[in-house]
C-alpha cells in the first residue's frame, strides 16, 4: 500500500567500487531486499552525488535498490574529474553496473539531471528498463540552460544577483564561460569559492519556500565542487545529448510505463518541460504537485514519488 512519507533510515547490504574507463572509479551500493525487484536511483546535477536519504524512497522489504555516484561525483573517484565525462559515458557506466550486479531489468528513478540520464539510458537500452519514475524533468535543451543561467532572475532576483555578482562586472556578459574558467582552475582558492557560489544559487532556487537546510547542504565543499564543475562543463557542451534531443528518441520507449512527478512552482526545471515529455510518452502519467518547487524532499513531492514507485511494483 502507498505510504505517506519516506521509509525509515536504512544502511546498504552491499557496497563496492567499480573501475570504469579513463581512471574513473564508481561508488555503488545496494539497499533493501537482495532478492527484490531491482530499482536504480539516479542523482541530479550532473555532479551532485547521492545521499543516504535517497535510500528512503523505496520499500526495503520489496525493492532491491541500487544507488551510485556518477563520474566525478560524490564518493566516486576522482572527485570533479571531467576526463571522459559525458552523457554517453554515464550511460555506458550504468550498463556496466547492471551487468556487474547481474540484473536483467530495473526501474529507473531520477529527478532533475537524473531524469535526463534516465531518459538517455532508457532510449539506449529500452529492453533493460521495466519502468521510470521521473521528477523535476530536465531535457537539457538550450532554452532550459539559459533559463537556469538568466531566466531565474525573474523569480529569484536576489539569488541571481549574488550568483552574477560573484564575478567581476566585466565578465557577467557570459556567466557560464566565466564560471567554467574558475571552476576548472586547479587552484582550490579559485575553484572552491566559485563552486560554492554556483551551488548556493541552485540550492536557493530549489524549494517553494526558503530552506536554510537545503542551501547549507548545497554549500558544502565536496557537494559544491562536484555539482558546479561538472554541471557547468555539461552545460557548456549541450549536455552531450544527440542533435535531435531526448524528445526525438521517444518513439523507442513510448510503451514503457512511466510516472512523472512535477512541482507546479519548480523554478529550476519549470513544469512546461514535464508537460511536453508527458505529451510525447503514451504510457506516462503526469502528476502536478500544487504546493511544491524543485526539491525531491518537499512534502508533496516525496509523497507522490513514493506512491509512484508503489504503483509500479508490478512493472517487470
Amino acid at each position: 500500500m502507498p505510504r505517506g512519507d519516506l521509509f525509515p533510515e536504512i544502511g546498504p547490504f552491499e557496497t563496492g567500487y567499480l573501475p570504469l574507463t579513463s581512471g574513473h572509479v564508481m561508488y555503488w551500493e545496494q539497499v533493501g531486499n537482495p532478492r527484490g525487484q531491482a530499482a536504480l536511483f539516479l542523482h541530479g546535477g550532473p555532479g551532485a552525488g547521492a545521499g543516504a536519504v535517497h535510500r528512503r524512497f523505496f520499500d526495503p522489504g520489496y525493492w532491491r535498490t541500487v544507488i551510485f555516484d556518477q563520474r566525478g561525483a560524490g564518493r566516486s573517484r576522482p572527485l570533479g574529474s571531467l576526463v571522459r565525462n559525458t552523457t554517453p559515458d554515464l550511460v555506458e557506466d550504468i550498463e556496466r553496473l547492471r551487468q556487474h550486479l547481474g540484473i536483467e531489468r530495473w526501474l529507473l528513478f531520477g529527478g532533475s539531471w537524473g531524469s535526463t540520464l534516465a531518459l538517455a539510458y532508457t532510449q539506449a537500452h529500452p529492453e533493460r528498463v521495466s519502468a521510470c519514475v521521473l521528477r523535476g524533468v530536465f531535457l537539457g535543451r538550450p532554452q532550459e540552460v539559459e533559463w537556469f543561467l538568466r531566466g531565474l532572475a525573474h523569480i529569484f532576483p536576489d539569488a541571481h544577483a549574488n550568483f552574477a555578482g560573484f564575478l567581476p562586472e566585466a565578465e557577467r556578459g557570459n556567466l557560464l564561460e566565466a564560471y567554467l574558467a574558475r571552476l576548472t582552475d586547479p587552484d582550490p582558492a579559485i575553484h572552491l569559492p566559485a563552486a560554492r557560489a554556483w551551488s548556493i544559487y541552485e540550492g536557493s532556487c530549489s524549494t517553494l519556500l526558503p530552506s536554510p537546510e537545503t542551501v547549507a547542504s548545497f554549500s558544502q565543499d565536496r557537494t559544491a565542487l562536484g555539482l558546479a564543475r561538472i554541471e557547468a562543463y555539461y552545460f557548456a557542451h549541450g549536455l552531450f545529448l544527440p542533435p535531435g534531443g531526448l524528445l526525438g528518441g521517444m518513439s523507442r520507449i513510448g510503451r514503457i510505463p512511466a510516472e512523472i512527478v512535477q512541482g507546479r512552482y519548480d523554478m529550476v526545471c519549470p513544469a512546461c518541460t514535464a508537460f511536453e515529455l508527458a505529451a510525447a510518452w503514451p504510457a506516462a502519467r503526469l502528476t502536478i504537485i500544487p504546493d511544491a518547487g524543485h526539491s525531491a524532499l518537499e512534502p508533496g513531492i516525496r509523497r507522490a514519488l513514493i506512491s509512484a514507485v508503489e504503483r509500479l511494483r508490478t512493472a517487470r
